[in-house]
């Protein structure tokens, strides 16, 4: 509940794009923990994460001074925008709003439109997707193991 200036209250639900103070730019110290996280993903890419990690773009999810969670923009330089590479948070924290909170810092910081890929039986980021405005604008066949995966995109 929260009260407004005139002292009534209301269930207003808060902004899924606030700065999350959990929330943070990866530490050389994160790597380890990162590198153990990105287990988690359906597909990982280990040589786009070293690379995420020497150029210092990922942002990570802290509790308890532990990382649980990750996200991994790429910037391209000849078009304006972010596509986010990977995000993974670990089962033990997840449904804290962690994945909002990485993801409301990347949409923030945006030049242009945001990208990123989901399968399409990830119903619970595919939820979280559609509820921070991504819409889903192309199907990619086969580019998991196991099928396809939707582009999603949010201007």
């Amino acid at each position: 509940m929260t009260r407004s200036a005139d002292g009534d209250e209301s269930s207003a639900a808060p902004d899924p794009l606030a700065p999350d103070p959990r929330v943070r730019a990866a530490r050389p110290t994160d790597a380890d923990r990162i590198r153990e996280l990105q287990g988690f993903l359906r597909q990982p890419n280990p040589d786009l994460l070293e690379y995420g990690l020497a150029v210092g773009s990922a942002l990570v999810s802290v509790a308890d001074g532990r990382t649980v969670g990750y996200l991994l923009p790429v910037d391209a330089p000849n078009r304006p925008g972010v596509h986010l590479a990977e995000l993974v948070v670990d089962p033990d924290h997840r449904r804290e709003g962690r994945a909002s909170g990485l993801l409301s810092a990347v949409i923030a910081d945006a030049n242009g439109p945001v990208t990123l890929q989901a399968h399409p039986d990830n119903e619970g980021a595919l939820a979280l997707y559609d509820g921070l405005g991504f819409e889903v604008v192309d199907r990619r066949t086969d580019a998991y193991a196991d099928g396809d995966a939707l582009v999603l995109r949010r201007e």
